[in-house]
């Protein structure tokens, strides 16, 4: 389990200001920026609308970096176990 800290919640705002993630869904910048805090490499969703697609990875990639952190690979379960093959 991961913590919600001061630091994670900075970088979801920034998420969410950089238009990484609409606005109106900021639980969504807050699961990528706990996970970049806490140097996860992987962030499984399902979520192809506003995450798991090709714009909306670029944009919360360049974000996520130039914040400083290593972003995690956005990816479906299915695009994960296929790397493991």
């Amino acid at each position: 389990m991961l913590d919600i800290d001061d630091e994670a919640q900075t970088l979801a705002e920034s998420i969410t200001t950089g238009n990484g993630v609409p606005p109106e869904h900021p639980e969504d910048a807050l699961h990528i920026a706990v996970a970049a805090v806490n140097g996860m490499d992987a962030l499984v969703t399902w979520n192809f609308a506003h995450l798991n697609n090709p714009f909306a990875r670029m944009m919360i990639r360049q974000i996520v970096e130039n914040e400083g952190y290593a972003c995690p690979e956005l990816c479906s379960p299915e695009e994960l176990l296929e790397a493991d093959r």
